[in-house]
């Protein structure tokens, strides 16, 4: 092959934008005059071309398809995404796609280089910019006379932002990168936006994967502890936990840690704890500690703890929250997973229980055996008293709203049962039903229910449009915080990008 040396020009342009090209070549066949030295150089400083046994490099001589395929799958695992241009990428592409043959009798699957280049292009200058906006039109009943509709304003109708996100990721090396999201929420004119998540990703030594910064910790989600529709109505304790500081995470074959550090604001809502701290702004030192074990396929189980020690609150207020669970799959289908907490609060946090307790068990059974549908049946049991971030009176809320439950804080232990079966019926078409119901466990406040059903259409790739009726009852006490029926359309554009 006659254009060889070219072949390495470019592939040495691609591999590492070379701007700078400057490498010491070991060939002594290559002049030093060449116009291919330095790239040459380069390639062979970083492995990509070894030369003959003897030593000679042989630019001079055709040379095999298959030596030409193996320079560019090495050149695969070196090239630099930060500094490759979209032509450069387009050339990539080009020779793969001339040395398939070739690449497949070395073993190197082109459809393997083919996802390389396209995270290569993901990260086209080390930056890439994502997002997503849930955009809700929302029409009640209104058949409680605006007393406890489901938005904050109390209105008959609402068109709001449920969700908006904007992420930027930079990409400063194969081990480290930058992450920063922006969010908006609700209606209105747009100056609500804020940065909720602002932080750093690397390695370091031994494996150990390093974040610091502002960031959420979702430990139920990561172990499937809980299931959501349309992003709403899940069923989840302890999730999406807020903190600015250190995560650490290391794996030792079957058994992951994670290590978190950092200042945590997730309790400066009064309403949140049952107005037990006098302080808004009750910012604190947290610092926790999970493990879980990948037993086997179908069988893995964690423990985990958290303590919380708050400060600018007068008394006692730390926290102090261990937990187990555990996910056993009967089949790849069939699996049952739960969750077991229990508290042990400062004397100061509430009188009627210092060691709250909530356990869950969660049955998911997917739509490869029903064959029509899938279905999520899971049982919550949380002492009134228990304190979390999203703890006391999460069940259930009125459909895309915060409208939770009476906010009680007792020694009662509230039970909610959540039933979600949701249909797939091709690449287009989905539906779901829901069923939520909570018992409180307090005199004067009635079972509360929800039921739902929706359907959702993914128009393309990045637009998806639900349509969903949600009708809740509270019950007739008159000492419920919420009281009556109501019931609301709701139609819902996703759009990610």
């Amino acid at each position: 092959m006659k254009k060889f040396m070219a072949v390495l020009a470019m592939v040495a342009v691609v591999a590492f934008a070379a701007p700078a090209l400057a490498a010491t070549n070991p060939f002594m066949d290559v002049p030093q005059g060449h116009w291919a030295y330095d790239a040459v150089g380069l390639l062979a400083s970083r492995g990509i071309v070894s030369g003959y046994p003897d030593g000679a490099f042989k630019g001079a001589q055709p040379a095999t398809r298959y030596e030409v395929a193996s320079v560019v799958a090495r050149a695969l695992v070196d090239i630099d995404a930060s500094k490759a241009s979209k032509q450069d990428l387009e050339l990539l592409k080009k020779l793969v796609m001339e040395f398939k043959d070739e690449l497949d009798a070395l073993g190197v699957k082109v459809d393997k280089i083919d996802k390389r280049v396209a995270v290569i292009e993901n990260r086209l200058g080390g930056w890439k910019i994502n997002g997503n906006m849930w955009f809700d039109a929302k029409f009640a009943s209104d058949a409680d006379n605006s007393v406890n509709t489901y938005n904050s304003n109390n209105a008959k109708n609402e068109f709001t932002m449920a969700y908006a996100r904007i992420m930027f990721t930079k990409y400063i090396d194969d081990n480290t990168y930058f992450f920063w999201r922006f969010r908006a929420d609700g209606q209105g004119d747009l100056s609500n936006w804020w940065s909720d998540r602002f932080f750093v990703n690397t390695k370091l030594p031994y494996d150990i994967n390093f974040r610091f910064g502002r960031q959420y910790s979702d430990w139920e989600g990561d172990a499937g502890l809980y299931h959501s529709v349309m992003g709403d109505n899940e069923g989840g304790l302890w999730k999406d936990f807020k903190y600015d500081g250190f995560n650490f995470q290391k794996s030792w074959g079957k058994v992951d840690a994670e290590l978190l550090i950092g200042r945590n604001d997730n309790f400066n809502d009064k309403s949140s704890i049952g107005g037990a701290v006098a302080a808004d702004n009750n910012y604190g030192m947290t610092y926790g500690l999970k493990l879980q074990g990948n037993f086997t396929e179908k069988f893995y189980a964690g423990l985990m703890g958290i303590y919380f020690d708050p400060d600018n609150v007068d008394g006692e207020y730390k926290l102090q929250q261990y937990g187990a669970y555990a996910s056993f799959a009967f089949t790849p289908a069939v699996a049952l997973r739960g969750y077991y907490y229990w508290q042990d609060l400062g004397k100061d946090w509430n009188a009627f229980d210092d060691s709250p307790k909530a356990w869950s068990a969660m049955l998911d059974i997917k739509q490869d055996l029903l064959k029509f549908t899938s279905l999520y049946v899971q049982y919550v049991a949380q002492d009134n008293a228990f304190v979390g971030p999203r703890a006391a009176g999460v069940y259930p809320a009125v459909y895309g709203s915060a409208q939770n439950a009476p906010g009680i804080t007792n020694d009662g232990t509230n039970k909610t049962w959540l039933i979600t079966a949701e249909q797939r019926w091709n690449d287009k078409w989905s539906s779901f039903l829901q069923y939520m119901t909570t018992d409180w466990d307090v005199t004067g406040h009635d079972d509360t229910k929800q039921y739902m059903v929706g359907i959702g259409y993914q128009y393309t790739p990045a637009i998806k449009f639900w349509l969903a009726y949600n009708a809740i009852d509270f019950g007739e006490a008159t000492n419920n915080k919420y009281n009556g029926k109501e019931s609301v359309v709701l139609f819902r554009t996703v759009v990610n990008f």
